[in-house]
């Protein structure tokens, strides 16, 4: 048998009207054209599959059988057709996002939190395993948006800007290095370095600090997390160069002290990577916005 969509859509539409002539108006087509469609899809299965003697108009058990299959398939088929129009119209998608700048949790899980009520209907997902590859699974379309630091000149991929920050240096208050104005790369050359477990290559300190000056800390130490850095970092076992936004609340207490980088301090710039021909979709341009205003409020707490 030759079964299609227009086929299951005829044997629901006549078990719910309980007759041709309404079945046709539900389908929007003549009863004439509906008889034909119901005598050819009869001639394919060799069987009725309508009781016609009956009123209103009963299936047969071979008619059954197929609703239960319009049933399961044509709802299928409805929300696919659905999901295509929020697509086709930028108010569905996926937002799978990879970040390369692993502090960043700190100001994107709240833009989510915002960003899921606006767009109940975008899949959002944090790629946690993808950071070390974060541009090559976006052109993979592995993910579709990737926060870094480290705009690159790839075809096909746009990097919007989304706001400045300074890495700063940390130590206890008690440190020999927490009495300077600021922090140069040669009073790092006998101090354990706490970084986050990412290649030394994509660290602040090393591309803005340590690598310009060819100095190279006495070690380094890798933490998962900001809160255990700053622990180790009170607890004498390191000092450490973070954002400027992951300090905030260590900036407030006796037990630390928060220095720039250099006399003139350092700054950087974040960035969020997608493809080309999806930047203007009205969820990832929303995204933007919302990791642009959010990230500044952070930055912008107070400090007493």
């Amino acid at each position: 048998m030759h079964i299609e969509l227009r086929h299951l859509k005829t044997i629901r539409a006549i078990h719910e009207a309980g007759g041709l002539a309404r079945a046709a108006d539900l389908l929007k087509i003549t009863q004439s054209a509906l008889s034909h469609q119901i005598k050819g899809l009869e001639d394919q299965a060799g069987m009725e599959l309508f009781v016609r003697r009956t009123k209103p108009m009963r299936l047969s058990a071979a008619g059954l059988r197929m609703l239960r299959t319009a049933e399961r398939i044509l709802p299928e088929m409805e929300a696919l057709e659905a999901e295509f129009e929020g697509l086709r119209d930028g108010s569905a998608g996926r937002l799978h996002i990879s970040l390369e700048c692993h502090a960043c949790f700190d100001w994107l899980l709240p833009v989510l939190e915002l960003f899921r009520h606006a767009w109940a209907d975008v899949d959002i997902d944090i790629r946690a395993g993808l950071a070390m590859q974060g541009l090559e699974a976006l052109e993979r379309e592995l993910v579709d948006v990737v926060i870094t630091s480290e705009p690159e000149d790839i075809p096909g991929l746009t990097f919007a800007p989304i706001f400045d920050y300074s890495p700063a240096f940390i130590c206890p208050a008690s440190h020999p290095l927490a009495s300077k104005s600021h922090i140069e790369a040669e009073d790092l050359a006998t101090e354990m370095l706490l970084t986050y477990p990412i290649d030394r290559s994509k660290l602040d300190v090393t591309k803005t600090l340590l690598d310009p000056a060819g100095v190279e800390p006495a070690g380094f130490r890798q933490v998962e997390l900001t809160e255990v850095i700053l622990l180790l970092v009170a607890s004498g076992r390191g000092v450490a160069v973070l954002p400027d936004w992951a300090l905030r609340e260590a900036r407030r207490k006796p037990d630390f002290k928060v220095l720039p980088l250099t006399q003139g301090g350092v700054t950087r710039r974040m960035y969020a990577a997608c493809r080309s021909e999806e930047a203007a979709k009205p969820y990832m341009a929303h995204f933007t916005r919302l990791a642009r205003t959010e990230a500044v409020k952070l930055q912008r707490l107070p400090e007493s």
